[in-house]
């Protein structure tokens, strides 16, 4: 089983309103995420013959102070709310509420930006798929030769993250085991692209498609 979990807890202070339920291509931006992570573990799932089976992968959404707003964005979706006591900390601290409620048979898990719409589907299911290849621990797609997200971490070191790296957060997760990385070349820079500011999202809302367009 691999599990998302989505980190959607952010105030959004640099936007002025809550980015995650701003318009992308017709929808809340939390909501297209979501979708290109759905989508790309269903195709993920898919490329795996009949016979290895295994269970229904999840995906998990860790909210703050506005979850009751994302909540409504991702009706009908099958994702798993999960509230950050402490949305107001670092980004580790709502790595941590999504990452304890992955279910311990979780092969691994995806940790997804709430404010990077540029993802795709195809994105989710080569690092996926790069995971199970692979035997590494730590899946990261690059863009133009730069790291960028989502991360994919192996649940063997759910614990580590759990009870170090306060201060440096994921990045010192990926300092501490740099042989056990593996970077993914992809040709979607929106790995290395979130949405902070007015002016970052109406550049990347300009790329989608207007509905009914």
């Amino acid at each position: 089983m691999i599990c998302a979990v989505i980190l959607a807890a952010g105030r959004s202070r640099r936007m002025g309103v809550q980015k995650l339920l701003l318009p992308i291509g017709g929808k809340p931006m939390i909501a297209h995420v979501a979708d290109a992570v759905l989508a790309g573990l269903r195709q993920a799932q898919a490329a795996l013959s009949v016979s290895k089976g295994g269970p229904v992968d999840r995906v998990f959404a860790v909210v703050g102070a506005d979850g009751a707003g994302i909540a409504d964005a991702l009706a009908g979706r099958g994702v798993h709310l999960v509230t950050n006591p402490d949305a107001e900390g670092e980004m580790l601290s709502s790595v941590r509420c999504g990452l304890r409620v992955v279910p311990q048979d979780a092969a691994a898990a995806l940790v997804v930006l709430g404010d990077q719409p540029g993802i795709t589907s195809e994105v989710v299911a080569a690092v996926v798929d790069a995971f199970r290849s692979s035997g590494r621990g730590i899946v990261v797609p690059t863009h133009a030769g730069l790291r960028g997200h989502p991360l994919l971490i192996a649940m063997r070191y759910r614990d580590e993250i759990l009870s170090c790296h306060d201060g440096t957060g994921l990045r010192g997760l990926l300092q501490a085991h740099p042989d056990d990385i593996l970077e993914v070349e992809v040709p979607v820079p929106g790995v290395r692209e979130d949405v902070d500011t007015p002016e970052h999202y109406a550049r990347t809302a300009a790329r989608f498609p207007k509905p009914n367009a």
